[in-house]
């Protein structure tokens, strides 16, 4: 989550008043998702969220933050019939 406040405190196009709300919004089946919603005017809004986006990728592989992804075991049993 300070990763994200950095990114967007240091963002200029982020609107400074009202603050910008870094919080944990959902358990996921096997993520914490964390939202960040920065206030920006609204001709920026998709200049900000494609940036945030890719800057937050960046600074979490800089970091060793991994990015969880669903994940499946599957085992298969043989099963023997005795017919050849």
């Amino acid at each position: 989550m300070k990763v994200l406040s950095d990114l967007v405190n240091a963002d200029e196009l982020c609107m400074k008043n009202p603050s910008a709300e870094v919080f944990v919004g959902e358990l996921g089946e096997s993520s914490v998702n964390i939202f960040c919603r920065p206030w920006v005017k609204s001709e920026n809004y998709w200049t900000v969220y494609w940036g945030l986006t890719g800057r937050a990728k960046e600074r979490f592989d800089a970091e060793g933050i991994s990015i969880p992804f669903p994940q499946r075991d599957v085992h298969l049993y043989q099963s023997s019939t005795g017919s050849s």
